[in-house]
């Protein structure tokens, strides 16, 4: 029952005080100088035990990986060289790779000829910088500049019409953080119902659109390409047509869930993406690049011009003009941050050292894995599976007999904390329909349908017997 003792720590299982007491040194910043080793020591001790080695094939709850040895090299250059890479005055070659990078990946996931990308923080920045573009062009509809008027332009006797955002029940709180952001309120943002596959009910879209006239329009439509709960992929191209009829803008999240288009046998998942106005895409995630690696792309790269601020010494106008061969590239105007990592060099020698056939090879693996746990567990006693999968997330409960739901709710958490509790396997928690369940995820080759397997049976064991035998005890 008990996860095997000869297993790796994946961290030290300590709690949060103890954790607290451990780093505490580590901020002690009146304290004597430290030299290189000392301070490396003090590292090893006190934090490193803390840490969590995504590297292992026991480590199965949340979207990290560790970076590869390709990945590394090129970390290692950024790092060095700690370009700030806003335009080209500041890293010529900095600048330019990125600009390059993004105009590379637009073409591998076959965008268009007019598709753009900037690399991001996070997703979560990638969402929100989506969302407001799709507000800007909205309110260029409506007859004013969003960046001069702001909110208040919503407010004139002819812009009565609230704005809102539709979105999957299943979508990545982000999306709430974007209509916060922004000003917006979560009133503005409209769940909508799922089917069968956990992916939005596209007749349901269609009817909750055509109920929303005249107090409300569309002002973005957001598919998630790999939800974090299940790993759906929304239907894109169904959605990019509802969308497209009611004016709106059709943003992808596919934070977790877009690399896979790059594995041939689940290319067709994301057909209809080209459509869409905005993409979120994580590469730290599966591609294992460092945080942070994210992207935000965009159908048409006039829509970048929304963010563009110039100023006296720094992202000049006359630094883009379009008179030359080749302007400058000025990442900076593209999103928000003036301080920008070299951040595309990781993905760059990702890329380019395991190939894209080694890179599908290695998305394929997550894949596989999960499908085939699924299979495995179909007929497994006291294993209930919850939906099935579509991408590298599998959601499971343990149902020991003579049990209400409630009880079986707690009986999932108690799983949870007795796993996480041993520092040597993870899994996670998340909710489906009011339903509290067990989730694995694979973002990592290292990671088999065995090891998976033998979480699985870990949480049964103590799921079925070991809770019995200490309510007896």
């Amino acid at each position: 029952m008990n996860p095997t003792p000869s297993e790796p720590q994946l961290t030290s299982g300590a709690t949060p005080r103890e954790v607290a007491d451990a780093l505490k040194p580590l901020v002690d910043f009146a304290a004597p100088p430290l030299s290189l080793p000392q301070l490396q020591q003090l590292l090893d001790e006190r934090l490193t035990p803390h840490l969590m080695r995504y590297d292992q094939p026991t480590f199965h709850s949340m979207f990290n990986a560790l970076p590869s040895a390709a990945a590394q090299v090129g970390a290692q250059l950024a790092l060095s060289w700690n370009q700030g890479v806003t335009n080209w005055q500041v890293s010529p070659g900095g600048a330019m790779l990125e600009e390059l990078c993004c105009a590379a990946l637009c073409r591998l996931f076959q965008l268009g000829p007019d598709a753009d990308a900037t690399f991001m923080y996070s997703g979560t920045y990638a969402n929100q910088q989506a969302l407001y573009l799709a507000l800007h062009r909205h309110a260029e509809r409506r007859g004013f500049d969003l960046a001069q008027q702001g909110l208040a332009g919503f407010a004139r006797p002819d812009n009565l019409a609230r704005p809102v955002v539709l979105a999957s029940q299943d979508a990545h709180f982000s999306m709430r953080h974007a209509v916060r952001m922004l000003g917006l309120g979560e009133e503005s943002l409209l769940l909508l119902p799922l089917d069968a596959e956990r992916r939005i009910d596209v007749a349901a879209a269609r009817t909750m659109l055509a109920e929303l006239a005249p107090q409300r329009e569309l002002l973005c439509l957001v598919a998630t390409a790999g939800t974090t709960v299940t790993g759906a992929v929304d239907p894109i191209a169904p959605l990019a047509e509802l969308c497209a009829a009611h004016g709106g803008w059709l943003h992808v999240d596919g934070a977790y869930g877009y690399a896979y288009k790059l594995t041939p046998e689940w290319a067709h998942l994301f057909a209809g993406d080209d459509l869409a106005d905005s993409i979120t895409w994580d590469p730290h995630k599966q591609l294992g690049a460092p945080i942070p690696s994210s992207l935000l792309f965009v159908r048409n790269w006039r829509d970048f011009n929304r963010m563009a601020i110039h100023s006296g010494y720094f992202n000049r106008p006359e630094m883009s003009a379009d008179d030359v061969e080749m302007p400058p590239p000025n990442p900076g105007l593209k999103s928000p941050p003036t301080t920008r990592p070299l951040a595309a060099l990781p993905l760059v020698t990702i890329l380019r050292g395991l190939g894209l056939d080694g890179v599908v090879t290695e998305l394929r693996a997550h894949l596989q894995a999960i499908h085939s746990l699924a299979q495995r567990l179909a007929h497994e006693p006291y294993i209930e599976l919850c939906h099935r999968p579509a991408t590298g997330i599998l959601c499971f409960r343990v149902t020991p007999p003579n049990h209400s739901p409630s009880q079986l709710d707690a009986v999932q958490r108690q799983i949870y904390e007795y796993i996480m509790t041993s520092g040597r396997r993870t899994i996670s928690l998340a909710q489906i329909d009011a339903r509290t369940v067990l989730r694995l995820v694979v973002v990592s080759a290292a990671v088999t349908v065995d090891e998976l397997m033998e979480t699985v049976r870990i949480a049964r064991d103590f799921g079925v017997h070991g809770l019995a035998e200490t309510m007896d005890a």
